[in-house]
């Protein structure tokens, strides 16, 4: 728990040998005494409020071989004297706001094994003498300002390991001489503008377990010969342009764990080699031209917890077997051309607790009553088929939050239960026969298998019992828009008097992430003055203390009328317009200096997320 500054009188150590101050709150620059220390071998100050440049008088401390300043706010350029530094062996500065570009003096210190540059603001060039690290096993240069094509040189590196310039502006396309890299295990370039295509030479790199693509301007075809990569681990080569078959050969890469091949323009059938891929856990392939049926061998992947074949042109039905994968958590086979009815073996997968998304499909007959064996399920999407028939299936799923059954031919009442009575109108828009007006006469709370009360038949055959049904819909519409406007006028008048930071009464939606043990409601709760620990421009920031002991952090969005109120301008007001692009993005990252993502809620006026 140190704080304050590093005295420049240790500079007079002269027998110090390692500098550990890593962990704590050291404040100020790093003097540029700690050059004298010539008997130095390790510093490790990572992880406190630095702030100025890197001494150039670093590079005197000649007998350094560790340098770890990441996770501070140094800024400044990287001191070419470091290229001095002969015994070198790890220069770590991940972290930090240091610019400027790589020197390319950094090649004389030939003992480097790591270089670590990730999280900055460097620009430039990466610089070709790089490739004459020869020892060099890790280089991270990811999220910076990196522009140019990579070096070729890097090829040369023999001992590298791991190599990630990932969240680049890098060009050009992929050196082959990479894959040719025999200990390279990792190999990261993940949103740049690298154009080009997928050398031959990628099997030939049989060390590779991870490797991230995406998000680049790649085209061509995936090559066969990256069924070479034996104990490839992770394969992402979504948002690029290729295009052509999925190559059987990819079948040999028995040790897939991920494939995401998602926003490409590939086409013709998914390969029934997938199915040898035993150990997969999630496949993506949405958002490109597949055709054909879904493969009925998909079953055999027992491992599979996450399945997105979306927006293509898939067609057949829904096969079977998937009612044998065991673990499938969330399962996505919306925007194709599926047909047929539901299968009832769907209802086996007692995992299925994410998200079951059929939508935009043309699948036909009624909701399968096994589906009501889908206690976890928190996400049910059927809209835009022509499925029919009643929704008393769907009484028991009392774990959703959220469904859409719009667009289909459903009939009958709606379940008695808290999701249907709080459920948009929007969700269940488009059933011609389907009882979805709000109020009490709609909800059944003990429905026959019809899904209709005993004497249904009698009164859908009164033409009196329909004019006052459509008097009484014309009534409360009116009542709820009059009501809705006095709601609205009422709620500016108290709006500044309310001390709960919630502020409406308007019903909330929810969507998870994680598996939470806590409702929206008692978060709800907390969102009060006492519980406040931050605020900004965009929004106010809550401390909430769970029922069962968590604490989680909660994040709510000004509404547009507080926001300039708290001096935002357009251009920052505009985060509230992200807010549904930052959830996504969040829910989808998995990194360690990231706090893990739990969900988020939102009404008419507010948009709330916690962590």
């Amino acid at each position: 728990m140190l704080s304050g500054e590093i005295p420049p009188d240790l500079g007079n150590c002269s027998e110090l040998v390692n500098l550990f101050l890593y962990e704590n709150s050291l404040s100020g620059s790093i003097p540029p005494e700690i050059g004298r220390l010539r008997m130095l071998e390790q510093m490790m100050l990572w992880q406190n409020s630095l702030t100025g440049a890197i001494p150039e008088e670093i590079g005197n401390c000649t007998s350094l071989k560790m340098i770890d300043l990441s996770l501070n706010s140094l800024s400044g350029t990287i001191p070419s004297s470091i290229g001095g530094l002969f015994q070198l062996e790890e220069f770590m500065i991940s972290n930090n706001n240091v610019s400027g570009s790589i020197p390319s003096d950094l090649s004389n210190a030939t003992n480097l094994l790591q270089l670590q540059l990730d999280t900055n603001q460097i620009s430039g060039l990466i610089p070709p003498e790089l490739g004459m690290l020869s020892k060099l096993t890790v280089f991270f240069a990811w999220q910076n300002q990196l522009e140019g094509s990579i070096p070729s040189s890097l090829a040369s590196c023999s001992s590298l390991q791991a190599l990630d310039l990932s969240h680049n502006s890098l060009t050009g396309s992929i050196p082959p001489g990479l894959f040719q890299l025999q200990n390279l295990t990792k190999l990261l370039m993940i949103s740049n503008d690298i154009s080009g295509a997928l050398p031959p030479e990628i099997g030939k790199c049989s060390s590779l377990v991870r490797l991230r693509l995406g998000n680049n301007r790649i085209a061509g075809t995936i090559p066969k010969e990256i069924g070479g990569l034996e104990i490839l681990n992770f394969l992402d080569l979504s948002s690029n342009r290729l295009s052509g078959p999925v190559p059987d050969e990819i079948g040999s890469c028995t040790e897939l764990q991920m494939i995401d091949l998602s926003n490409n323009i590939l086409q013709g059938p998914l390969p029934n080699s997938f199915s040898s891929l035993t150990g997969l856990q999630v496949l993506d392939v949405s958002a490109n031209q597949f055709t054909g049926q879904i493969p009925a061998s998909f079953g055999r992947l027992t491992s599979l917890n996450k399945l997105m074949l979306s927006r293509n042109s898939f067609s057949g039905s829904i096969p079977l077997s998937l009612g044998l994968s065991s673990s499938l958590q969330l399962l996505d086979l919306s925007s194709n051309g599926l047909t047929g009815n539901i299968p009832m073996e769907l209802g086996q997968i007692e995992t299925l607790e994410i998200a079951l998304n059929l939508s935009c499909n043309q699948l036909t007959g009624p909701i399968p009553p096994q589906i009501s064996s889908l206690t976890k399920l928190s996400i049910l999407d059927l809209s835009h088929n022509k499925l029919e028939g009643h929704l008393s299936s769907l009484a028991g799923l009392d774990n959703l939050v959220s469904l859409n059954i719009s667009y289909n031919g459903f009939t009958g009442f709606l379940p008695d239960n808290k999701l249907f009575r709080q459920l948009s109108p929007t969700d269940l828009v488009g059933n011609q026969g389907l009882c979805s007006s709000i109020r009490d006469s709609c909800f059944l709370k003990d429905a026959d298998s019809t899904g209709l009360p005993g004497n249904e038949n009698d009164r859908r055959q009164s033409p009196k019992l329909k004019l006052a049904l459509a008097l009484l819909i014309t009534l409360t519409v009116a009542m709820v828009i009059m009501g809705a406007i006095a709601i609205m006028r009422a709620r500016r008048t108290i709006r500044d008097d309310d001390d709960s930071e919630l502020g409406d009464s308007w019903p909330w939606q929810f969507t998870p992430f994680q598996k939470l043990n806590f409702s929206v409601d008692q978060v709800l709760r907390c969102l009060v003055d006492t519980n406040v620990i931050g605020k900004g421009c965009s929004g106010v920031v809550y401390r909430a203390d769970m029922e069962n002991g968590e604490v989680v952090a909660v994040k709510k969005l000004w509404p547009n009328s507080m926001a300039a109120s708290n001096g935002c301008n357009d251009e920052k007001c505009s985060v509230r317009d992200s807010f549904s692009t930052e959830v996504k993005t969040l829910g989808s990252i998995r990194h360690k200096n990231i706090v893990r993502f739990l969900g988020c809620c939102w009404n008419r006026n507010y948009k709330i997320a916690y962590v």
